[in-house]
Order: C-alpha cells, then sequence, then structure tokens
C-alpha cells in the first residue's frame, strides 16, 4: 500500500514478487485490472469467517466465497467455491468447509483466505485473454466464455496492440456471435462495450510489460454493459 493506504499496482507486484510467486490471486488480479478501468466485480479478501460476514453484508447478499491461496488454481474442482449464499449463517458455515476442505485436500497449500464478492446477475458468458508469443508478442483471444471455451474452442485471436477495427473483428469472427445479438429472442448484448473491454484489456498489456498471461474468464456481457466476474494475472519471471 502507498501512504494513503490505497493499494497500488506496483505493491501487488512487489508482494507477489517477495513470496516468490508470478501468479496473482484472484483477489489481486482484479485490483490490477481495476487500475486500467477494466469493469471487474467487487471482490475484497476475508481473512476470518468475522471478515467474511463483515464484508458480505457490505457488499450485499448473495454472494460468492473462493478460495484464495496461490497454490490452488482450480479452486471449484479442489472444493474451495461456495456460490449463492443468502445470509450471514451460510456464509459462515461456507467459510469453515471451504477452508477445511482445502487444509485437507492440499495441506501444503498457502492459504490467503477467501475471496467475497456478490453475485453477478447471470449474462452471456465470453472470454478475454492474453498470452505472449515469443515471437509476435501478446496475442489476444476472445470468445465465448465459461466451460464452453474448452469444450468448443470458439476463440478469436489478433497480435496486440488492437485497433478498433481488430476489435471489431474479433468479436464477429467468433461463432457464436448470433448469442451476442440476441439468439432466439434473447437480449441482445451491448458488443460495442465488449469492444471497449477488448481494447482496455489491450491497452493494459501494453502498458504494464511484466504481464506475461491474462485470462477474464468468465466476462458477463450483458445489455448494458460487460463485468469480469473471474480473473487470473501471471506475471512475468523477475520483472
Amino acid at each position: 500500500m502507498n501512504e494513503t493506504g490505497l493499494v497500488t499496482k506496483q505493491s501487488i507486484i512487489d508482494k507477489a514478487r517477495a513470496e516468490g510467486r508470478t501468479e496473482l490471486t484472484e483477489v489481486e488480479s482484479k485490483e490490477f485490472l481495476k487500475k486500467a478501468w477494466i469493469s471487474v466485480i467487487d471482490t475484497r479478501l476475508a481473512t476470518s469467517r468475522e471478515k467474511a460476514i463483515s464484508v458480505s453484508r457490505k457488499l450485499g447478499f448473495p454472494v460468492a466465497l473462493k478460495i484464495t491461496s496461490p497454490d490452488i488454481v482450480h479452486k471449484s474442482d479442489a472444493g474451495g467455491v461456495k456460490l449463492g449464499l443468502k445470509r450471514a449463517s451460510q456464509v459462515e458455515k461456507a467459510y469453515d468447509d471451504v477452508i477445511q476442505t482445502i487444509s485437507q485436500r492440499y495441506p501444503q497449500a498457502r492459504l490467503h483466505g477467501v475471496a467475497v464478492q456478490k453475485m453477478a446477475r447471470p449474462g452471456v458468458e465470453v472470454i478475454i485473454g492474453m498470452s505472449k508469443d515469443a515471437q509476435f508478442g501478446p496475442v489476444l483471444m476472445f470468445g465465448l466464455g465459461g466451460i464452453m471455451v474448452e469444450v468448443l474452442k470458439d476463440v478469436s485471436f489478433r497480435i496486440g496492440p488492437l485497433a478498433k477495427r481488430d476489435a471489431a473483428e474479433m468479436v464477429r469472427e467468433i461463432k457464436g456471435y448470433p448469442l451476442l445479438k440476441g439468439y432466439r429472442g434473447q437480449e441482445a448484448v451491448d458488443v460495442s462495450y465488449l469492444e471497449d473491454m477488448l481494447l482496455r484489456v489491450s491497452d493494459f498489456v501494453g502498458q504494464n510489460p511484466e504481464v506475461k498471461e491474462l485470462d477474464l474468464n468468465p466476462v458477463f456481457a450483458y445489455s448494458d454493459g460487460a463485468l469480469v466476474v473471474d480473473a487470473r494475472v501471471i506475471l512475468e519471471e523477475g520483472k
């Protein structure tokens, strides 16, 4: 933190480096992205059940709890996620369950606590990502998100930095584009907002060369915007 008590981009990076990590936690990743004016769901770290309850009340129910550990990548598969918690008693039980489950299954894992976030309203799930190619540099990705990206692999790619035309083409190239335009009476999403989010991510990558990989999945797309629900940032070694 800086002298005003605010979390800075450099403090996030320095903390990870000091702990020998290249992967930021979900809370850290979202804080990092917020510095680039990328819309992310409010997510806060709780290191006790009392703090989890307090944060839940501040954010407003229902909430989700997710284990925060640099050693746990697939939180759901590990039993580290609880969704749709509607009252304090559920948050208290969920906190204890998550910590106990992870401690038993992964006794060597470093536990920072749990991430508490308000449940996002449903939307069309998309993914925005970036990885660095040894020859071409940052390569950005867009596609259908959630588990669909693993099943359908319906994605498009462009070498960064992106221009407005690149972002527009990426969105329209995927086979699932009709879902974004309102398939069979479903509400259409704000495609221009998604394009703008791609451009913001491209700018974020350009301004932060220490970022090696970026995975925003899912991003919930709505008729009035889009929201990053889960995020993963990996840093370059030693930068």
